[in-house]
């Protein structure tokens, strides 16, 4: 548990600052918006594209590794179709828990696996994210409009995800083994560090503690699903198709991390309950401070 606590609360502490510094504004409220996006369109696309290039190819784990990631993102996304047929429960609202059970914070997850696993977990985890970043894409936008369809212009948006688009390249340079121009890896490498630190910030940003009134039954059960039962059915997922205690704890992990920030901007596009989203993300991220430690205190 120390080690844990000494590799996680640097990321939380990040958290917080982003939060104390909106807060004060003592950025200002324009920098916020510019910082997101710097992050989101150039700084965290070249972490991904860096990380999958690179990522080694000859780990007989690695078609596990996916079987499971797909599995119990299947199993997961199958249980909340069945929720949404007993309840009933509207596009708007669906879409706000099913992100709240899917999605996750990559910002999050990549630097505590670097900071517990190094650069051979974040190969891993780059490799997940090239599975796991179109398809909760897909299925959010899905569930945010399954009562009016899904059309070209919902579904162009999310193709042209720069998350996606960076995870494709990535893999294709890999795979091919395209030679990256002269001193195009220390650029990337260079972007991908600030892009974690700043990401961690904008998280805290983006915090709303007071969307969290009114919605506390349901956040209380979406959030025990998403950071307890998720990283249970990763576990047995794993145990199951038996992977190796690195292959595991990433996966694990992944499944254990609190919904991604960027579910609300999502939601509010598409006409979804941006108040419940709002909630969830915020009290995933408060509550996660306890319970990442707990979930990987039970890992090998």
């Amino acid at each position: 548990m120390p080690t844990l606590l000494l590799a996680l609360w640097p990321l939380f502490a990040l958290i917080v600052g982003g939060y104390l510094l909106r807060r004060r504004d003592l950025l200002g409220e324009g920098f916020w918006p510019g910082a997101e996006r710097l992050n989101y369109f150039i700084l965290f696309p070249a972490l991904l594209f860096h990380s999958l290039a690179g990522a080694p190819q000859g780990n007989p784990a690695l078609p596990r590794l996916a079987a499971a990631t797909l599995l119990g993102l299947g199993l997961a996304w199958a249980a909340l179709l069945l929720g949404r047929r007993r309840h009933g429960w509207p596009a708007a609202r669906f879409g706000a828990l099913a992100q709240g059970l899917l999605r996750f914070n990559t910002y999050l997850g990549l630097a505590a696996i670097g900071n517990l696993f190094g650069p051979p977990g974040l190969a891993l985890a780059a490799l997940m994210l090239a599975l796991l970043v179109p398809t909760v894409n897909l299925l959010s936008v899905w569930a945010l409009t399954a009562e009016r369809g899904v059309g070209a212009r919902t579904l162009l948006p999310t193709l042209r995800n720069p998350l996606i688009l960076a995870c494709l390249a990535g893999t294709l340079v890999n795979l091919t083994g395209l030679a990256l121009p002269a001193g195009s890896e220390r650029l990337l490498s260079l972007l991908a560090a600030a892009s974690l630190p700043l990401g961690l910030l904008c998280v805290g940003a983006a915090l709303q503690p007071r969307e969290l009134d009114g919605e506390l039954p349901t956040l209380g059960w979406n959030c025990a699903l998403r950071l307890l039962a998720m990283p249970l059915l990763a576990w047995a997922v794993a145990r199951l198709l038996a992977l190796p205690p690195l292959e595991s704890s990433v996966l694990v992990l992944f499944f254990a991390l609190p919904t991604a920030p960027t579910a609300y901007v999502l939601t509010r596009q598409l006409g979804g309950d941006g108040h419940l989203m709002a909630g969830l993300i915020t009290l995933q991220t408060l509550l996660a401070a306890a319970s990442l430690p707990l979930v990987l205190t039970l890992l090998p």
